[in-house]
């Protein structure tokens, strides 16, 4: 059942923009007024990632310009004879597509799940400060980052990168396909690694360190810039799709901007969470700080603004490990949500939940998941609080670091799909961090906020409606003992590990 939020076409204020986001478990797609509010239906095709225990993680790009081809497809016909102003593309970062002369994939799309050059990140470690690198990047040496990533290529397909004309992220590839432009985005560009923070261009000693030519990087574009479509494509795409025939074309955007904005969390005031496959916290800046803290990344996103935070590999994924090992189908819902809601207590077993590997804040690409104090006495229920304490323990970790440099956020916006599945884990966040949590109840806040981003320039004067929020949850403050101890063990057992 459609929200007050959605409407329908005939309510629906111009300009008009279609807005796709291609995420960890599905492509969507939908259409949003100048409002920035949801027009009609939306559309969805789910996909999954090819994962093995080597580190694989891809998904085959011709598959999400396929996908993509089919949403935009069922939108415009649902939409019928009305113009489109502008096309906007999000897409999970820190992916990677090689291709040839002829724009043709000559690699899968590397997501950013993939840990095959665990043995680069080790390497490059070696030959770089990372501290530097940090400073200069806004980014660590990291598997998910594309140093390391093309540096294993040139190792273990050494064939394939000789025919390498060009190098991609999967929304660029998309682009490329869909209206036969190179283009890329500031935020697309800087979750790469390769990006100059305080340029905003790439930066050209890292990008020959990483074995390849500033020539096969794909432009930089902006947000207030739109791709300019070369006219027998845009006859193309005027002659397949008439609705597009004026529309603007938006250089390809990374989820993590987009679901900030989505969530309302577009300035120095709010922090923004998410929860889903992957999860993040991030806070949008206009005055990017000097010197970051070792635990954060720090991306410009566009001329004027930039966005600091920390991302977790593991939150729906840790979860849906837990629903399947723990088998909680045989605790009970009501059972398992009681466990999640009662008082935190020392039986609980602590767990590191990093079951592909941790980004922030230590940045250990081999790490692996680690419970502690799990006993024969261990409920299933027990285990499984241990997890969503872990994710939560992991998030005030991040918010630690991110105080430091944008102090001012008094409000955290959070969503995603593990937010709405599992709401438990928003009163457990706000213990964890000592911060208040508000729920955004709306769904598809990635998209929306992709939206958001295009009618920055095509409606700016129009006034934005806000989508419905959640009860904000305060922290417990009696429960602070608790999450103190917690947080400190955490990290000793991080340190005794990973360290």
């Amino acid at each position: 059942m459609a929200s007050n939020f959605d409407i329908e076409r005939k309510d629906a204020e111009l300009p008009l923009v279609l807005a796709v986001d291609v995420g960890s478990t599905a492509s969507r797609g939908m259409i949003y007024d100048a409002q920035g509010r949801p027009v009609g239906k939306r559309a969805k095709v789910a996909h999954s990632f090819t994962v093995a225990a080597d580190g694989t993680s891809e998904i085959d790009p011709d598959q999400v310009v396929q996908e993509v081809r089919g949403i935009i497809e069922d939108l415009l016909a649902a939409l019928k004879d009305e113009q489109v102003a502008g096309v906007a593309l999000d897409t999970f970062a820190s992916s990677l597509v090689v291709v040839d002369a002829d724009g043709a994939a000559l690699t899968p799309c590397f997501t950013y799940a993939d840990g095959r050059c665990a043995a680069q990140v080790v390497e490059l470690r070696e030959e770089l400060s990372e501290e530097n690198l940090q400073q200069r990047t806004g980014t660590r040496v990291h598997s998910s980052y594309w140093p390391a990533r093309l540096r294993w290529l040139q190792a273990e397909r050494p064939e394939v990168m000789k025919q390498a004309a060009t190098v991609l992220s999967l929304g660029d590839y998309v682009m490329l396909h869909l209206t036969g432009t190179l283009a890329t985005g500031t935020s697309t560009a800087s979750w790469t690694g390769l990006v100059d923070r305080h340029t905003a261009q790439w930066y050209p000693e890292l990008v020959e360190i990483s074995g390849i030519d500033a020539d096969q990087l794909p432009p930089i574009h902006h947000l207030d810039e739109p791709v300019a479509v070369a006219p027998e494509h845009a006859e193309r795409i005027a002659q397949e799709w008439p609705a597009l025939a004026q529309a603007q074309w938006y250089a390809p955007i990374t989820d993590g901007l987009a679901a900030n904005v989505g969530l309302g969390a577009h300035d120095e005031t709010a922090i923004g969470a998410s929860c889903a496959t992957s999860g993040a916290i991030r806070v949008l800046v206009r005055e990017m700080p000097e010197t970051l803290p070792p635990g954060l990344w720090c991306y410009r996103v566009s001329h004027d603004r930039s966005l600091i935070g920390g991302a977790l590999n593991d939150v729906g994924r840790a979860l849906a490990w837990a629903d399947v090992t723990l088998a909680v189908d045989d605790v009970g819902p009501e059972a398992l949500s009681e466990a999640l809601r009662a008082e935190p207590h020392e039986t609980t077993p602590l767990v590191l939940p990093f079951f592909t590997g941790e980004r922030s804040t230590g940045w250990a690409s081999e790490a692996r998941a680690v419970m502690v104090g799990v006993t024969a006495a261990s409920a299933p229920a027990e285990v499984y609080r241990g997890v969503v304490e872990g994710i939560a323990l992991s998030y005030a970790r991040i918010a630690k670091q991110l105080r430091e440099v944008a102090p001012q956020p008094e409000k955290l916006y959070a969503g995603g799909g593990v937010a709405a599945d599992r709401p438990e884990l928003m009163q457990i966040m706000a213990d964890a961090m000592r911060t208040p949590v508000t729920p955004v109840k709306m769904k598809r806040s990635t998209l929306h906020g992709t939206a958001l981003l295009a009618l920055e320039s095509l409606a700016p004067d129009v006034r934005r409606a806000r989508p419905e929020r959640g009860e904000t949850l305060a922290p417990d403050y009696a429960r602070r003992p608790y999450y103190s101890e917690r947080f400190g063990r955490f990290q000793l057992v991080y340190e005794a590990l990973f360290d």
